[in-house]
């Protein structure tokens, strides 16, 4: 697995591994999305594991998202979240635009439900956890 991260508290130090997680969040056309989870369930989910250091693949239920504070805009809340681990930002640098980049993924993709357009849109951040 590309990306796959250890960490042995008593041969390690913390510091060495695993100290950024990218969390992706995409706004996908709500019309498409069960058909979209049918597709990254059967298709991207199995390959991006097998790619990279994937932590969890998730899709919105029928619940309405609870929000607090300021009003979002009109496309609310991500309805699609995936969180890979790297090693820093450069492994991530390094390693997503070949898996992203490649035949197997490129025929995978060609098959998202509506195409490229239903990501209305697309938020990547970078997060170090504050629990491990």
């Amino acid at each position: 697995m590309i990306g796959a991260c250890s960490w042995d508290i008593n041969k390690h130090k913390r510091e060495d591994f695993c100290v950024m997680y990218e969390i992706r969040n995409y706004h996908f056309k709500p019309e498409l999305l069960s058909q979209y989870r049918q597709w990254a369930k059967t298709k991207a989910v199995p390959h991006l594991s097998k790619e990279l250091d994937v932590l969890g693949f998730w899709v919105n239920s029928e619940d309405p998202s609870e929000v607090t504070g300021e009003a979002q805009d009109k496309l609310g809340s991500a309805n699609v979240t995936w969180i890979i681990r790297w090693r820093d930002l450069a492994h991530r640098n390094e390693v997503l635009p070949g898996v992203l980049g490649s035949p197997e993924w490129e025929a995978i993709f060609a098959h998202v439900p509506g195409g490229r357009s239903s990501y209305l849109r697309i938020e990547n951040k970078f997060a170090e956890s504050l629990t491990e």
